[in-house]
C-alpha cells in the first residue's frame, strides 16, 4: 500500500517526480556518438567511462532509456543508476535525439516507435565490450521503445542483450494519447506538450517545409502534435498510423530475453483496460510486476524525508540478479 502521504495517482506520480529530483541528483560523464545518419547521440555514464572507470568497467551494464522529454538526467535514471551501482552494476543513459540538452543536426525528432537508435548504441556498446553481460531498460516512452525493438529482434536480440525492463510503459499509443488528455493526466500531458512545442519552434528553421509549424505550435493534444509535427516528420500518414505502428502491446510475443515489466493500474497515461495483460501474461520471457497503485514512474514508499523508490529497487535486484 502507498503511504498516506502520497495515495492515489497522483501522490504517487508526483511524489515520484519531486522527490527524486531532491533525492537522486548527480550526473555523469558525457560521450557524443555520431550516427550513420550524421547526425549524433549523448551518452551519460555514471561512475565514469570505462575503461578508466575500474572496477565498474568489467561489471554488468545496464542501458537506460528516459521517458517524453526526458533526459539522462532525469531523477528516475540517476536513482536507478545509483540502485544499480549498489547492486554491482554499471549504467549508462542514452539521450534521445535533441533531449541532451543540444539540438541535433537533421530534421527529425524521437518518437515512442523510433528503434533505430537503440539498436544502433547496443551494437556499439556489444562491438566495444565483447562478453560483457548488457541489459536495457527504459521508462514510459523509453520502455515502448525497449519492448517493441525486442519484439521485432526476436531471438537475435538474445546475441547482445542478456535481460531487460520497461516501467510504466504506454503500451497502446492511441489509447495513451487520448486517455491522458480526459483523465488524471491531462495536468501532465498539457505540461508536456508546451516542452514538445517549444522545442518544435526551436526546430522552425531545419523542419521547414516538413511540417505544418503554425497547426504544430496550435496543438493543445498530443494527437493534435503529433498530427502536425510527429508523423509528417518521420513518415508516418497521420497520427493514427504512428499510433499503430509505434505502439509496442503488438510486438510483446516476439520477445525473446528475460524481461521485467513494471506496471500500476492507476497509471494516468494508459487506462487500465489497454493494458495487454494477457499477451504480457502469455509470453514466458516476461515477468509483469502490477501493482495496484504506483501512479506514472511513481512506485514510491517511505517518508518524505527518506523515501524509497521501490521500481528502481526491483530493477536493480532483477538484473543484478540475471545479469550475473
Amino acid at each position: 500500500m502507498p503511504p498516506w502521504w502520497a495515495a492515489g495517482t497522483h501522490g504517487q506520480t508526483l511524489a515520484g517526480h519531486l522527490l527524486r529530483r531532491v533525492h537522486c541528483r548527480g550526473q555523469g560523464e558525457r560521450e557524443r556518438l555520431e550516427t550513420q545518419d550524421g547526425d549524433f547521440l549523448v551518452l551519460e555514464w555514471f561512475g565514469g567511462m570505462p575503461p578508466r572507470a575500474a572496477p565498474i568497467a568489467t561489471a554488468p551494464l545496464v542501458l537506460l532509456l528516459h521517458g517524453l522529454e526526458g533526459s539522462s538526467r532525469s531523477g528516475y535514471i540517476v536513482s536507478l543508476a545509483q540502485a544499480l551501482a549498489a547492486a554491482g552494476c554499471a549504467a549508462v543513459a542514452l539521450n534521445f535525439r535533441g533531449c541532451s540538452g543540444e539540438p541535433n543536426r537533421l530534421p527529425r525528432a524521437y518518437h515512442a516507435g523510433e528503434t533505430g537508435d537503440l539498436s544502433f548504441v547496443v551494437a556499439t556498446l556489444a562491438q566495444r565490450f565483447p562478453g560483457r553481460p548488457l541489459g536495457v531498460v527504459g521508462f514510459s516512452l523509453g520502455g515502448n521503445v525497449v519492448l517493441r525493438w525486442l519484439g521485432e529482434q526476436g531471438r537475435e536480440a538474445a546475441a547482445t542483450v542478456r535481460a531487460a525492463a520497461a516501467v510504466s510503459v504506454p503500451y497502446d499509443l492511441a489509447r495513451g494519447a487520448d486517455h491522458s488528455m480526459s483523465g488524471a493526466g491531462r495536468p501532465y500531458a498539457l505540461r508536456l506538450i508546451a516542452e514538445l512545442r517549444a522545442k518544435a519552434r526551436a526546430k522552425a528553421a531545419l523542419v521547414a517545409g516538413r511540417v505544418d509549424l503554425e497547426r504544430t505550435l496550435r496543438a493543445r493534444t498530443f494527437r493534435e502534435f503529433d498530427e502536425a509535427f510527429t508523423a509528417p516528420l518521420h513518415g508516418f500518414r497521420d497520427a493514427d498510423d504512428y499510433y499503430t505502428r509505434g505502439s509496442s502491446a503488438p510486438w510483446l510475443s516476439g520477445i525473446a530475453v528475460p524481461t521485467l515489466a513494471i506496471h500500476a493500474l492507476d497509471d494516468p497515461f494508459l487506462p487500465s483496460a489497454a493494458l495487454p495483460l494477457a499477451a504480457l501474461r502469455a509470453n514466458p520471457a516476461i515477468t509483469l510486476a502490477l501493482s495496484d497503485r504506483g501512479g506514472h514512474v511513481g512506485f514510491v514508499a517511505g517518508s518524505p524525508w527518506s523515501p524509497r523508490f521501490l521500481a528502481e529497487q526491483r530493477l536493480a535486484r532483477f538484473f543484478a540478479a540475471t545479469l550475473r
